[in-house]
């Protein structure tokens, strides 16, 4: 050109249009991949309606019976959602496992406990809330129990959108509860035994995070802030790897097969004399094995996480199989007690629940786990406070003892509140440790722990320390595990008597 510039190739008005046309085609991909999910849910259970419809056409009362699967089936999906987060979140966030093999491991090992070692019989008043005697008439309690599936799952799906890990077994006792008020009255509900669960609001995360700080101590003390990291951790790793898995024997002793055949009649003290085998056998593996991978291992923290990495994916796994054998029981009583009530006409204490309901149960937790999970799966593991494996082998082993302990005090304690309570508490006594050990501080700045200068920047990082743990997730869920009972018992409620006045329940 005659003033010596180059022409322009492109016109500026192109460009701009197929910026355009890139930020369309990306939100279409975006719209597409979240609706994607919700898609196949809608598919499974349209499957669970169109087989059960099928099957069940010949029978009486068919229509409401399919109807009740696949309001089963929607509580499972929103089981795996929610509720299965807490047995592989730990272990995503501590980058033990990744996310596709931890929904793999917790899809097999949730569906293997609910089939092979679940619950054949279940209470149909969960956990006896309210008494079948106060139910007016079978009908009743049939719309009653709908209710409550309806309330638990409706609430645990608002819990999994606002990212709040809530208990699938209070979701339930919460619906069970309000549905019994407005069909019996406040008399028909047994106090004292809602009174105990509203202590485990406070007892199962208190308790888990106490346990998981004390076990993030004693590692930090006897491992971490040591001038000889890798000979500390030949001593002390197989040791811990026995613990843990002494505490799993025992725990699947008490909770995870509890139905078989073979364990009926384990109490605790049996329990824990086969935790004990299992935590010396674990031992004579872990020690060789542990020396042989720690040989040429550099003398730093990043080196002692790698050998934990193999009992923290062990540890989701058992806590997923526990889960399964256990809490999906809770979650499909509701539909077993519907069942059996339909074809028998009257209200049982306790049912046999039917294979095909466990079947449902067990699938729908695993379409559920892996459609919807990874959302909740990176909050327990990665938005609440920063894991390590040593940091998520403490909420592992906390899990477990925890259960162990409350089994041996009585204590009524939920699995979900118990993880999310030792991540909360492994983060919290980091905030702590950080700005007040004396350990720490001697070993970082290499000085003396009664050092006057050490002590004095002690108490700055104390004044000006960082937050370890994000409140604003600390908050959003302990209010939803307060509101989960009532939440729920009001839903309940009002569904039952929706449900009373369109099919005139008597």
């Amino acid at each position: 050109m005659t003033d010596g510039t180059e022409p322009k190739l492109v016109k500026e008005t192109l460009d701009k249009d197929l910026a355009k046309f890139g930020r369309a085609e990306a939100a279409v991909n975006a719209t597409a991949r979240s609706v994607v999910a919700p898609g196949l849910g809608f598919l499974f259970l349209a499957a669970i309606v169109v087989i059960g419809g099928t099957l069940l056409s010949g029978q009486d009362n068919w229509i409401l019976i399919t109807a009740a699967a696949a309001i089963g089936g929607y509580m499972a999906l929103n089981i795996g959602a929610n509720d299965v987060a807490n047995n592989v979140g730990p272990a995503v966030g501590s980058k033990a496992l990744t996310i596709i093999g931890a929904l793999i491991i917790a899809a097999v090992c949730e569906s293997a406990g609910a089939l092979l070692a679940g619950g054949d019989v279940v209470s149909t008043i969960s956990k006896g809330i309210i008494s079948a005697d106060a139910v007016p008439s079978a009908d009743t309690f049939i719309w009653l129990m709908m209710a409550a599936l309806i309330s638990s799952a409706l609430w645990v799906n608002l819990a999994t959108v606002l990212n709040a890990p809530v208990s699938t077994t209070h979701s339930v006792v919460g619906g069970v509860m309000g549905s019994g008020i407005a069909a019996a009255g406040f008399g028909a509900v047994n106090w004292p035994t809602m009174g105990n669960i509203v202590a485990s609001w406070v007892i199962s995360p208190i308790m888990g995070g106490v346990i998981a700080a004390v076990m993030l101590a004693f590692i930090k003390t006897v491992i971490i802030y040591r001038d000889d990291k890798i000979a500390a951790a030949r001593r002390w790793v197989p040791m811990l790897i026995a613990l843990m898995a002494g505490a799993f024997g025992t725990y699947m002793s008490l909770k995870g097969l509890k139905h078989l055949d073979l364990f009926k009649d384990v109490d605790l003290p049996k329990a824990l004399l086969i935790g004990l085998g299992v935590a010396i056998v674990a031992w004579l593996i872990a020690h060789p094995v542990i020396r042989r991978q720690s040989r040429h291992m550099e003398n730093r923290n990043q080196s002692l996480r790698q050998l934990f990495v193999w009992p923290l994916i062990f540890s989701a796994a058992l806590l997923s199989f526990a889960h399964g054998s256990n809490d999906v029981a809770n979650a499909v009583g509701p539909l077993a007690a519907i069942v059996h009530t339909v074809n028998a006409g009257e209200v049982a204490s306790k049912v046999q629940i039917p294979f095909w309901v466990m079947l449902i149960g067990a699938s729908g937790i695993s379409f559920g786990l892996v459609l919807f999970g990874p959302k909740l799966i990176r909050t327990v593991g990665q938005s609440i406070t920063k894991l390590n494996p040593m940091r998520a082998y403490c909420v592992a082993l906390a899990a477990a003892v925890t259960v162990i302990v409350a089994s041996w005090l009585g204590l009524p304690v939920s699995s979900t509140h118990i993880a999310v309570g030792g991540v909360f508490g492994v983060g919290f006594f980091r905030e702590w440790y950080t700005a007040n050990s004396r350990r720490r501080l001697a070993y970082v700045h290499g000085r003396s722990p009664k050092h006057p200068e050490s002590r004095s920047k002690g108490l700055t990082n104390q004044r000006n320390g960082r937050k370890l743990v994000r409140r604003i997730h600390f908050w959003q869920i302990a209010a939803a595990w307060i509101i989960t009972v009532p939440a729920s018992a009001a839903l309940s409620a009002g569904i039952f008597l929706a449900l009373e006045r369109l099919f005139g329940v008597v």
